[in-house]
């Protein structure tokens, strides 16, 4: 062990270039007399008093290798380590609102950690029992396993078996009954995951198998790297408890290059075409609602306070003119009443022609600097009035 002012001189002497001014030092080269000689004199590259601290740390960069840990090599870079914290981010509050709809409690998922060890490690800081589901990454090779703490799944089945969502004191087996209700539910929780993990690819993630520990399966070798996602679920703000994601190394080693936050905010920019024929598929069922104005008018506070019942109110338009129809309280149509098979209807005449059309509906001026019409999509903050 060497003190600090050893070390202070060591370094002090080794930024030192050179032999004094006016001194030569010369290095006779080995002779064969001395050749085997433990203290023969080095070659002049190896002199201290000729290098500096410099000299030595460029001879280092020149070096073709590098350090490399065989028994605990790094695989994941802290790039990659990034993305899937953000794509499991995303995953975490999806699940988040799929839980507490499901189960009708309040549920939260949060990211405790992404980090990379080897399989044999990770299954030994695996606690017992625990759910643990394998799933097959298509068309990425290779298996994932998917792990839920026995506190978490027993307060689910509880919970969808009609009780409060208590987790359980002592740990015991499930059912076939609740093995099946745990099924289902990560059957849900696997479309929310491949949901998550399209923003960076498309990925089709099913269900093989479902066991209670980790012992009974071997997905990789145990000196393999994997990537550990530690999510925590808490169940009514007060039970918690841990579900596991392990991703081995060659399951991501053909899209390492894509695992990057840069290429999942790209992706989520982009829409395919067939993403976009699936929203236009299901815009078209979207409900909304319609209503159909008489007229519009003012009044006064005080004649507001008085009004009673056989009162009438004039409003800013005749009898025989068109009504207004708005579609999500926005004006789009003139229209007429009648009836359709005894209810009442009314029929469409024409789209609304200027903003000057729209007067006595009640509605404010829609009219902007120069005196332009403006479409009926920019009236909604109008008509919300």
């Amino acid at each position: 062990m060497l003190s600090q002012d050893e070390i202070d001189n060591l370094l002090s002497s080794l930024s030192t270039s050179g032999a004094p001014a006016g001194t030569a030092t010369a290095v006779a080269p080995p002779t064969a007399a001395n050749a085997g000689s433990a203290f023969a004199s080095p070659p002049s590259h190896y002199d201290l008093s000729q290098s500096s601290l410099e000299d030595i740390l460029k001879q280092e960069k020149l070096k073709n290798y590098k350090i490399y840990n065989f028994k605990r090599p790094d695989k994941f870079s802290k790039d990659h380590l990034r993305a899937l914290q953000t794509i499991h981010e995303n995953f975490a509050r999806q699940l988040s609102m799929l839980l507490t709809t499901y189960l009708r409690l309040s549920v939260e998922v949060d990211v405790v950690s992404v980090d990379q060890l080897t399989y044999d490690e990770f299954v030994k800081s695996m606690p017992r029992p625990i759910s643990v589901a394998i799933l097959e990454f298509e068309p990425l090779p290779g298996q994932l396993l998917l792990g839920t703490s026995y506190e978490i799944t027993a307060g689910m089945v509880d919970r969808m078996l009609g009780g409060t969502g208590v987790i359980a004191t002592k740990p015991r087996e499930f059912t076939d009954t609740e093995t099946s209700l745990v099924s289902r539910l990560l059957e849900r929780v696997l479309k929310v995951l491949e949901e998550s993990w399209r923003g960076m690819m498309d990925v089709s993630i099913g269900m093989r198998g479902l066991e209670d520990n980790y012992t009974m399966v071997q997905i990789t070798s145990p000196g393999e790297i994997v990537a550990l996602v530690t999510l925590e679920i808490t169940l009514n703000n007060k039970d918690s408890g841990l579900m596991s994601l392990c991703i081995p190394y060659p399951v991501l080693e053909e899209v390492l290059q894509q695992l990057s936050n840069q290429h999942i905010f790209h992706r989520q920019q982009e829409l395919q075409p067939h993403e976009q024929e699936q929203i236009l598929h299901k815009m078209r069922f979207a409900h909304l609602p319609i209503s159909v104005l008489l007229g519009g008018g003012s009044i006064t506070l005080s004649e507001l306070l008085s009004l009673d019942q056989g009162d009438v109110i004039a409003l800013e338009r005749e009898a025989g003119q068109d009504m207004l129809l708005c579609v999500n309280q926005e004006p789009k149509f003139f229209c007429r009443p009648g009836t359709l098979k005894n209810q009442l209807a009314v029929r469409l005449t024409e789209p609304i022609p200027t903003v000057e059309a729209l007067k006595g509906f009640g509605l404010p001026s829609c009219h902007d600097e120069e005196d332009r019409f403006i479409p009926p999509s920019t009236l909604g903050d109008i008509t919300s009035l």
